[in-house]
């Protein structure tokens, strides 16, 4: 079992060696961290990028095709990978999706936004540029930026009678319209670099869904179809499908609450085409009315038990996906984000150095200066936050580190 450490006096320290710590996270060069003819492989329950060892640490991104597509905006996107870079990030995740509504990626079924494109084209040469890898997720669970709720409007709006958004995962006139989306960004010819998506090494996975919930048996039998249509476009890159990590009934006590949404994370991540196991972690949000100790206690058993079962039954490697602590809620101070970051940070490194599946960690989410309204309180500005970036830098070090 993996076991966390608080360093009460983290804060204070990582402030008086930030200056030194910097410095190491410049040494993590381009030719160190990042090599763009290789394509990322699994081996087991741990990543090989050319034969060698692959820890990922890393962000979430997802305003940045949006921000790229403007030429006004689009110097965020080359600001959040220069500071990525710079504090010895190496891979990001963002959407590869916004269908319908405003500014769409995909206007609807099969007609695409060609500006939006381009703005895709855009974060993914300035990924390379940076020596930073990219997760892409290809639709949403939610309605923000569409989604599969927007999926089943278009199939009510063509004529199928549609009761309910879990049709996503039945109908196939709307599994086709995903299907056709897939098809879509795989074989995108990158404006900017003129490589095909699917030939891209920049990518390091895709993902099929942010967060899918539903019906145990419905996401199932779609991640076998999906993951099975994926891999016959592009064979070469990694898949994961963008799970929180939810148990399904056998093992629910795990699950906050006992809650379940319609996940299995061993049954979805045992299908043969998905590569490696993905898990999200919002204490928080998902306990709420809980007291700290409630909640870091969650930490330590949500993590143990994927670390786990990613070890002895999957026989995949771990991430977690998403994670971080958010300043609008009650108790929020920065010395609790990093003290909070480097129990993670804890957890992965131990997992590591320990020969265990538990391969890297991506926080939600990164952002440039001045943007504005688009922070949920979870950003993390790291020319804003020196302690943090440093917290981030070490991380990086210790993880480039390892032979």
């Amino acid at each position: 079992m993996t076991k966390f450490n608080i360093f009460s006096s983290a804060v204070l320290l990582v402030l008086v060696h930030l200056h030194a710590n910097y410095c190491n996270a410049q040494s993590l060069t381009t030719e160190t961290k990042f090599n763009g003819t290789f394509f990322a492989k699994s081996n087991g329950t741990h990543f090989l990028m050319n034969t060698k060892p692959f820890y990922l640490n890393g962000f979430n991104a997802y305003w940045m095709m949006y921000m790229a597509s403007d030429s006004s905006t689009k110097s965020k996107v080359t600001s959040a990978f220069l500071q990525a870079s710079n504090n010895g990030m190496n891979v990001a995740r963002t959407w590869a999706f916004s269908d319908g509504g405003y500014k769409p990626l995909q206007i609807s079924p099969g007609s695409y936004n060609e500006d939006m494109f381009k703005g895709l084209d855009f974060v993914m040469s300035e990924a390379k540029n940076h020596g930073i890898y990219v997760i892409l997720s290809l639709v949403n669970n939610f309605k923000d930026y569409g989604g599969r709720t927007q999926y089943v409007q278009w199939a009510r709006e063509g004529g199928q009678q549609i009761t309910s958004d879990d049709d996503f995962y039945t109908n196939p006139i709307v599994k086709a319209y995903y299907k056709n989306h897939v098809k879509a960004v795989l074989t995108r010819i990158n404006s900017i670099t003129r490589v095909a998506y699917k030939d891209d090494p920049t990518i390091f996975a895709w993902e099929l869904m942010n967060e899918p919930r539903s019906d145990t048996t419905l996401i199932q039998e779609w991640v076998k179809e999906m993951a099975g249509y994926v891999k016959s476009i592009d064979s070469s890159h990694l898949l994961e499908i963008g799970l929180e990590g939810f148990y399904g009934d056998s093992k629910k006590h795990f699950n906050p609450n006992s809650y379940l949404v319609g996940t299995d994370f061993i049954s979805n991540n045992l299908i043969p085409h998905i590569d490696f196991a993905t898990i999200h972690l919002y204490p928080e949000q998902w306990l709420p009315n809980s007291s700290e100790d409630e909640q870091s206690e969650f930490v330590n058993k949500w993590v143990q038990a994927h670390v786990q079962d990613s070890s002895l039954v999957l026989k995949k490697p771990l991430i977690l996906g998403e994670f971080g602590k958010s300043s609008k809620i009650s108790g929020y101070s920065l010395e609790k984000r990093d003290t909070y970051f480097l129990k993670i940070y804890d957890a992965i490194y131990s997992s590591v150095i320990n020969g265990g599946p538990f391969c890297g960690g991506l926080f939600w989410q990164l952002m440039a200066q001045d943007m504005g309204n688009w922070g949920d309180g979870y950003e993390v500005v790291l020319e804003e936050s020196p302690s943090t970036a440093s917290i981030i830098a070490q991380q990086s070090t210790k993880l480039s580190s390892i032979e």
